[in-house]
Parts: C-alpha cells; sequence; structure tokens
C-alpha cells in the first residue's frame, strides 16, 4: 500500500464508535478534524495522549477541530477508557484493522526485542477539503494537543 502524504485525500471509512454508532469521516465533511492513531487503550502513553487531547478540547474545538482517536480495541475497551478518563470525543473500535491499514499505521513493532504487529502511533490533520494537511509521524504523549496547536501558527 502506498504511504499517504500531505495533501492526499483521506481515505473515508465507516466504523463503530464506543457507543456503538456508525461513524464515518464523511460524517465531518466540510470540518476539520484530527485524526489520531493509538495502540491500546488505558496504557501509559495512549492515556497521556488522549488527556492530553481532553485537556485542550476546547481550544482545539474553538479552532474549528473535532477529535477522532483510533485504535483496534472493541467497543466495550472504548466505552471504559472514555468513561474512566470523561474524554469528551469520540474513540472509534477499528476492530477488522480496515481503518489502521488504510492510513498505513498498522506494521511490525518491537518491544524487548520481541517482534510484533500493532497500531503505530500517528496523528493526521484533515482540512475541511477531506485532504490531509499535516502527518505527525513522532508524536509527544505528553503534549499531543498542543503539538498540533503548534502546527498551526
Amino acid at each position: 500500500m502506498e504511504t499517504l502524504k500531505e495533501g492526499d485525500k483521506a481515505p473515508d471509512f465507516t466504523a463503530n464508535d464506543q457507543n456503538g454508532k456508525s461513524v464515518s469521516l464523511s460524517d465531518f465533511a466540510g470540518k476539520e478534524v484530527i485524526l489520531y492513531f493509538y495502540p491500546k487503550d488505558d496504557t501509559p502513553g495512549c492515556t497521556a495522549e488522549a488527556c492530553s487531547f481532553r485537556d485542550n478540547y476546547q481550544s482545539l474545538q474553538a479552532e474549528g477541530f473535532e477529535i477522532i482517536g483510533v485504535s483496534t480495541d472493541d467497543e466495550k475497551s472504548h466505552t471504559k477508557f472514555v468513561s474512566k478518563y470523561q474524554l469528551p470525543f469520540t474513540l472509534i473500535a477499528d476492530n477488522d484493522k480496515k481503518i489502521v491499514e488504510a492510513y498505513g499505521v498498522w506494521g511490525e513493532k518491537s518491544m524487548y526485542g520481541k517482534k510484533y504487529m500493532g497500531t503505530t502511533r500517528k496523528t493526521f490533520i484533515i482540512g475541511a477539503d477531506g485532504r490531509i494537511k499535516k502527518i505527525i509521524d513522532k508524536v509527544d504523549t505528553q503534549n499531543s494537543s498542543q503539538q498540533v496547536l503548534d502546527l498551526l501558527k
């Protein structure tokens, strides 16, 4: 699969959110979207990243952004994660890995010398026209929302 780059049309998707509601990227047409991919609910880095977006949710919304988090965890896991950390945005359950594959964030990872397949942490900023404006490859989990705001300056 070809790697997505800035200027490309963001692949549309439809999957369930934490409430079992079907959500498509096209539902957000005409809006700026922060689409962030993360490996696993309720792990230290992923929690820090989600809480950074939560803590700056109002400033990001004031800039016209909607936030969507995507992982391969199921709806039940997302529901617990949202509830535990009062996350005010949508989390998508990508159980069949179609979205992570479409965005090129599913691949080989390594931990303690052991190789396995998983989601690479990456953030896509999608313009109101549905095109990718920016891609953050090296996400700072503690300051993920600030990284986005800094790119807008």
